[in-house]
């Protein structure tokens, strides 16, 4: 069974990025990863808060070597695969760091909603 939890405004994250540390650690997640985890969902959750309605929620298990987190929302699909904005880019990054912190990333369209699978080894 997943630990879950919801958030629908900016001030939120604070206590997101708590709770995925914790979850994270309590399954034995070494510290320097847990970091990367709650950055990762972080940006997720940001994302969703700029460009999407009705907040998301977080889903977060484990499964033999690696903890596998679901950042949900009811916005539309995310672009991955793309390459890091240039350096004075003024937005965009966030993808790409996911991408490139996390050991894999899927999206998941449904028709509801949309959920961004990241997985990390423990």
């Amino acid at each position: 069974m997943p630990d879950t939890m919801a958030y629908q405004v900016a001030t939120d994250l604070r206590a997101l990025r708590a709770f995925v540390s914790a979850r994270a650690l309590a399954r034995g997640m070494p510290p320097h990863r847990v970091e990367l985890l709650a950055l990762a969902v972080s940006e997720l959750a940001t994302n969703t808060l700029q460009h999407a309605t009705g907040g998301g929620r977080v889903h977060l298990w484990a499964e033999a070597d690696q903890l596998i987190c679901d950042v949900i929302d009811q916005g539309a699909g995310r672009a991955f695969g793309r390459d890091m904005p240039a350096a004075d880019a003024a937005r965009g990054r966030g993808l790409a760091i996911v991408e490139q912190i996390c050991d894999e990333v899927a999206v998941l369209d449904g028709p509801e909603e949309t959920v961004v699978r990241i997985r990390l080894g423990l």
